[in-house]
């Protein structure tokens, strides 16, 4: 209740980039404070086994929020069960010009096109190199992506040059194909150019020993087209996100609305979830899926684990509802799921797929 009648709404007076950097100078502000907090506690109902990697809970922080690693201390105090940093670009860049977020309050959205704005993967591995020095209590993803001034032609190696720099320090890699504020990136999703990036990032994964590779695709494809994106991971990547932000604008009401950019929040909810039991389908369960786009309460994300995502992922639904989202949602994840007679979180997986 102070976040929502005291915080947010100092926050959601000023600039939406502004507050964002304001919440996350303070959260790293406070990291020997954060790293004596207990994180997400053991519950035999909530935590579950993805590619080997324990999760403590199934929800976690998606990408995009943390960038550059920056307040990592806070994310498992505050009860996610895991965190996703970045989009991180190999070279240093400093995205698309301000004004690039805008919020929609009447449609409880977002408005991004922030593009690829990273200090580059070797500011961002220092950084993890220094956290790493203590153990870090919940999995970590790191989300890479591909530089503006390199063209898709040269996008395999300027992915797998951020690979081999991050690679170190994650439990698991993003690899985003789908961000629709980087110049002809979602065209990296369609098979012809998907199979010879992930070729040449599951090899370089191989050589320095290989941890689980996630594929973030976009909610604005046609079934046919996440067709040939599941078709391109086969022996390649591990797992798929879906999904990155929409460029649809279908009913949205606030003044903002027509800015550029991609669109996240409620929204997006529905049509993420849909694109969840296609792949749910397409894969035959075979490759766990991470649900994100517009989780604001634990009967969205236990949706979106129903359509078929393994773990669950909050953005817009924690810049709107607070610090107290993941630790809310988990709690009535766990009532959700006692309810309905399972005794596992993996036992829900997909039900409704079926």
């Amino acid at each position: 209740m102070i976040y929502r009648t005291v915080i947010r709404p100092l926050l959601f007076g000023i600039d939406p980039e502004v507050s964002h950097e304001v919440a996350l100078t303070l959260l790293g502000g406070g990291g020997a404070v954060w790293s004596r907090l207990p994180g997400p506690g053991r519950d035999s109902l909530l935590e579950t086994t993805v590619c080997g990697i324990r999760f403590p809970s199934p929800v976690g922080l998606a990408g995009g929020f943390d960038k550059s690693a920056r307040a990592l201390w806070a994310w498992p105090a505050l009860g996610f069960g895991f965190v996703e940093v970045g989009t991180v670009t190999a070279r240093p860049q400093p995205g698309n010009p301000r004004p690039r977020v805008f919020r929609l309050p009447e449609d409880e959205a977002l408005i991004n096109r922030l593009g690829f704005n990273s200090p580059g993967a070797e500011a961002v591995a220092e950084r993890l190199a220094g956290m790493r020095q203590r153990r870090y209590p919940i999995p970590l993803a790191v989300n890479i992506g591909r530089s503006r001034a390199v063209d898709n032609e040269a996008a395999p190696e300027d992915y797998a040059s951020s690979l081999d720099r991050l690679h170190a320090f994650a439990d698991f890699l993003v690899i985003n194909l789908s961000s629709p504020n980087t110049p002809g990136l979602r065209h990296l999703q369609m098979r012809a150019a998907a199979v010879p990036l992930l070729d040449r990032l599951a090899a370089r994964n191989r050589a320095l020993g290989e941890k689980p590779l996630f594929v973030k695709v976009a909610p604005d494809l046609t079934e046919e087209e996440l067709e040939e994106i599941v078709s391109a991971l086969d022996g390649r990547a591990h797992g798929l996100v879906a999904a990155n932000t929409t460029v649809r604008r279908d009913g949205l009401r606030s003044a903002a609305r027509d800015e550029a950019g991609g669109v996240s929040g409620r929204p997006l909810r529905d049509l993420a979830t849909q694109v969840i039991r296609i792949l749910r389908r397409l894969t035959r369960g075979s490759i766990p899926i991470i649900g994100v786009g517009g989780i604001f309460t634990a009967e969205d994300a236990y949706e979106k684990i129903k359509a078929g995502a393994a773990l669950v992922e909050l953005y817009t639904g924690f810049v709107y509802g607070g610090p107290c989202t993941p630790r809310r949602i988990a709690g009535r994840l766990r009532a959700l799921l006692a309810r309905d007679g399972f005794q596992s979180l993996p036992q829900a997986v997909g039900v409704e797929a079926r």
